[in-house]
């Protein structure tokens, strides 16, 4: 797994999860609170293995069941690097490991030790030398060149001769992981464990669960936040569709605070002489279905139509230029392109961008970058299309 592959539909109350590998190299890993937030949905959230048991043992508090002996050495403190569990994997996707873990190595060392290949000495000695080797580089050929220098080959010999009968010989990880398996479709197990927990929003949280918010309409699959950009740049009227969220966030009760109405809430702190955008800036969670339902609400099939075209605009850019990312855009494309959108002034760009919910012209010119491959796209047709008739 990896970071925002909780943050889906498809896992709702009830369902179990077992995380057992993970992703952390090549892409973020999975983080703790995406992992809380599945709890306190009421989703039954299991560990073993790998990256599972390094964070059933953080989250055991919070009602993540942890499973195996590797869960078990990091709670009893056997264990505390995630360098532990970290193995090399191929590039091509589908993630088979291609390296020994320390953990598979440690019980191949308890083996060889009970039966006479090695003392505890020796083991400790060897183990010490095979850790030293970074996780991607220790291959099994690896493992063999460094018991050679360390005088251990027949270990290695042994250890070889074990594989050939058993290809899972010493495999700690996948006896875990089965474990866990098993764990998750027997439900007495797991039942007491998975209680749901009050869920800690933080900013970051907000903004992992919007950046992997999605919409399944029309037969589009669109990020949520894709489409509601879309609209505060290029929806001329969403000025006035800013401020219908405004409403129904002073409206709405939260702890205690009863809510009242944005025009009263505006007067008791201002003489009247400022907006609110200016005023109040309350997050947007697109996780909510009634605040998307009002940030979108002139949205038109033409403009989700727009939305996927610009966003493989985007995927083209990246697939085509090595190193290209959102935050490498040109801020002065991008401002170029607002500025045209709204056909206002520079000196008007952070009003704009503040009647628009983007709270100033800095933030709006970095939340619109990745509409600029998109837009540059239309431009070019634009004018070669212009060009073609003048002709």
């Amino acid at each position: 797994m990896q970071h925002g592959d909780l943050f889906t539909d498809a896992i709702g109350e009830g369902d179990s999860v077992v995380i057992i590998d993970g992703v952390y190299h090549q892409a973020p890993a999975l983080r703790h609170k995406e992992i809380l937030a599945a709890t306190a949905r009421g989703v039954r959230v299991i560990g073993a293995a790998s990256i599972g048991a390094l964070r059933a043992a953080e989250l055991a508090p919070f009602g993540m069941l942890g499973v195996g002996s590797v869960f078990d050495a990091y709670m009893n403190g056997t264990i505390d690097g995630d360098d532990e569990v970290a193995v090399g994997q191929t590039p091509a996707g589908d993630c088979k490991a291609l390296t020994w873990p320390v953990v598979n190595l440690r019980l191949a060392l308890e083996l060889a030790r009970r039966s006479g290949v090695l003392d505890s000495v020796r083991a400790d000695v060897l183990l010490e030398a095979l850790r030293a080797v970074c996780y991607p580089q220790r291959t099994m050929g690896a493992v063999r060149a460094v018991c050679r220098r360390q005088g251990e080959a027949p270990f290695a010999k042994w250890l070889g001769e074990q594989r050939a009968r058993d290809e899972h010989f010493a495999d700690l990880k996948r006896t875990d992981a089965l474990a866990a398996v098993r764990a998750a479709l027997n439900d007495q197990s797991t039942s007491t464990a998975c209680a749901q927990q009050q869920m800690w929003e933080t900013a970051y949280f907000r903004r992992w669960s919007n950046a992997f918010a999605r919409s399944h309409i029309d037969g589009l699959d669109l990020a949520t936040a894709d489409r509601l950009v879309y609209q505060q740049v290029f929806d001329q009227a969403f000025p006035m569709t800013w401020p219908a969220y405004l409403q129904h966030c002073s409206l709405r009760t939260t702890g205690s605070d009863p809510g009242q109405p944005l025009a009263m809430r505006l007067s008791h702190l201002t003489s009247g002489g400022l907006p609110a955008h200016s005023v109040f800036r309350p997050p947007v969670d697109l996780r909510d279905k009634v605040t998307v339902a009002l940030l979108l609400a002139r949205e038109t099939p033409d403009d989700r139509l727009a939305v996927a075209r610009y966003a493989e605009a985007l995927a083209q850019a990246q697939r085509s230029r090595a190193g290209f990312c959102v935050e490498a855009v040109r801020n002065d494309l991008s401002r170029r392109m607002l500025l045209e959108a709204w056909d206002c002034p520079a000196e008007r760009l952070d009003a704009e961008a503040s009647a628009r919910g983007l709270i100033c012209g800095a933030r709006a010119v970095e939340a619109a970058k990745r509409l600029v491959p998109g837009y540059l796209d239309e431009s070019n047709s634009h004018m070669d299309k212009e060009f073609g008739d003048a002709r």
